[in-house]
């Protein structure tokens, strides 16, 4: 078992202290950087850094990083989520260090989406009708995962169709 421990910090956003959601920062008792290729190849990671060494998730809406001796996870509701998020983690991690000797490393994070082709998807009116601004905020969201095709009123059906499927291979379920 690599990871036997780990300190939870549970806090709000300095920058809006009155977002409903948490963040979560577990200071972990043991160092894990040699796993982390192995928990980027089994889990896919979005991205993936070799210095200082640390790999990030897209899980459920939250962005989760995992670095050698901590857990950053945000917009969670609770506690309890949090909790629930770092004891999977953690057997996640102490899993794939124990089969390690049957996992290639990957050193290298997911493809990510291309900002110009989702511009190219959407009507390109800057109605605002979305919530931002214009359409390329609009589609820099959709590019980090925060926004999907449904948000776009003005998004013909299958603009919206063509814009799930072209995020579907980042591994973005919109």
């Amino acid at each position: 078992m690599l990871l036997k421990s780990y300190r939870k910090e549970i806090f709000r956003p300095q920058c809006n202290p009155g977002f409903e959601s948490v963040h979560c920062i577990a200071h972990l008792d043991q160092d894990i950087a040699e796993a982390l290729p192995y928990l980027n190849a089994e889990l896919g990671g979005f991205e993936y850094f070799g210095d200082p060494p640390a790999v990030t998730f897209r899980v459920q809406g939250k962005i989760i990083t995992v670095h050698p001796r901590e857990i950053a996870v945000n917009a969670l509701r609770d506690e309890e989520e949090a909790e629930k998020i770092l004891q999977w983690l953690q057997r996640e991690i102490n899993q794939v260090w124990d089969r390690r000797g049957q996992i290639q490393p990957s050193y290298q994070g997911a493809p990510k989406p291309k900002l110009l082709e989702i511009l190219k998807l959407l009507p390109k009116t800057n109605c605002g009708q979305c919530g931002q601004p214009t359409c390329m905020v609009y589609a820099s969201l959709v590019a980090q995962g925060v926004k999907g095709p449904e948000d776009c009123p003005e998004l013909a059906e299958q603009a919206a169709e063509d814009l799930r499927s072209y995020m579907v291979q980042f591994a973005f379920d919109v």
